[in-house]
C-alpha cells in the first residue's frame, strides 16, 4: 500500500442540492471532478457520516453524496422500504446528474444497497467498494424486531443526551482505544477531518425518527443476496473491521468468496466506524482500488 494520505480540510458547509426521483425529493451533494463516486450511508445515518471521506476522495474524483429516502433531508415517505427501492434511487441520481457509470461505495446498510444496485443495474457501474456490510440479514423475525426497538430506544435517548448517547454507542463502534481519546478530548480534530464534537452534532442532526427506522428496518428483514452474489462481474474491493461487531468479519468474507473479481481487505485494530477511525487508511484503499 502507498504511503497513507494525512491532510487537513476545512469543515465548511457545502452546497447541497435537491432532485426529484422516484416521487420524492433527495438531498445531495457534489464535489470534485474526475471519475463519479457514489457514496452510500448506513442505517440511520445521512450523508454528514461520510465526513472523513468526502472532502478527501473529492481530491481524486468526482463525489456525490446524498441522503437516502428517509434520511436527512430527503423526504422520508411513511412506508416499508427495501433495498430494490434504494437501488432505485441510486440509479434516479445518477440520471439525474447525467452519470452513465460510476463507481459506488455502501458503507453497512449502504453496502447492502449497493450490492443490490450492482445487481439490478451492473451496466451502470464501473468498480463497486463494500464496508463493514452483510450479504443477507443474519437474524430472524424476532432479531430484526429486538434491533429495531434498540434503534428507537437510542432515538430517544439522544433526544434526551446527544453526548452520552453517543459515546454509549461508540462502545460498539469503535476500537476502545480510539474511543477513549474521542471521550478524553472530544475538542480533539483527528486526521484533520473532525472530532467527537463533530460526530455528536452529526448523530442529532435531522436523525432519523422511530417512524423512519421501522420503514428502514423492513429493508434489512427482506435481504438476501448471498447466493446472487457469484454474478457480479465487475472488480470489487471489500473493506471489513477487524474488530467489527455489528458487520463481523466473517460475514464479509463470505460475500468475497461469492464475489467472482473481489478483493478483502481486513483494517487491523477498528470496529464498524472504521472509515473514521482509521480514515487515511481507509482512504488510500479506496483510492488505490479505483486508480489501480
Amino acid at each position: 500500500m502507498k504511503k497513507l494520505i494525512i491532510k487537513e480540510f476545512t469543515r465548511s458547509s457545502m452546497s447541497e442540492k435537491f432532485a426529484n426521483i422516484n416521487g420524492i425529493k433527495i438531498s445531495y451533494e457534489v464535489k470534485g471532478k474526475g471519475e463519479p463516486l457514489i457514496l452510500v450511508h448506513g442505517f440511520g445515518a445521512d450523508k454528514e457520516v461520510w465526513i472523513a471521506q468526502f472532502e478527501p476522495l473529492s481530491e481524486y474524483f468526482k463525489v456525490i453524496r446524498f441522503d437516502n429516502r428517509g434520511a436527512g433531508k430527503s423526504d422520508r415517505p411513511d412506508e416499508p422500504y427495501n433495498m430494490k427501492m434504494f437501488a432505485d434511487d441510486i440509479n434516479g441520481l445518477m440520471e439525474h446528474l447525467g452519470i452513465e457509470k460510476a463507481h459506488v461505495l455502501g458503507w453497512s446498510l449502504g453496502g447492502m444497497i449497493v450490492q443490490t444496485f450492482a445487481l439490478k443495474y451492473p451496466e451502470k457501474l464501473k468498480k463497486l467498494i463494500l464496508i463493514n456490510t452483510l450479504p443477507k440479514w443474519p437474524g430472524d423475525e424476532k432479531g430484526l424486531e429486538m434491533y429495531k426497538q434498540s434503534q428507537i430506544d437510542k432515538y430517544h435517548r439522544k433526544m434526551e443526551d446527544p453526548k452520552a448517547a453517543y459515546f454509549e454507542g461508540a462502545k460498539m463502534g469503535f476500537d476502545r482505544k480510539f474511543r477513549k481519546e474521542m471521550e478524553k478530548n472530544p475538542e480533539k480534530v483527528f486526521y484533520g477531518l473532525f472530532s467527537a464534537e463533530d460526530l455528536i452534532e452529526i448523530s442529532a442532526t435531522n436523525p432519523s425518527t422511530p417512524q423512519d427506522i421501522k420503514n428502514q428496518a423492513h429493508a434489512l428483514g427482506t435481504y438476501d443476496v448471498y447466493d446472487d452474489l457469484p454474478n457480479i462481474s465487475t472488480d470489487t474491493l471489500i473493506l471489513t473491521a477487524e474488530k467489527d461487531r455489528q458487520t463481523p468479519r466473517t460475514m464479509n468474507e463470505k460475500i468475497h468468496e461469492q464475489i467472482p473479481n473481489s478483493k478483502l481487505i481486513v483494517i487491523e485494530n477498528a470496529g464498524h466506524e472504521s472509515p473514521r477511525e482509521k480514515a487515511p487508511e481507509v482512504n488510500q484503499h479506496i483510492i488505490d482500488f479505483l486508480k489501480d
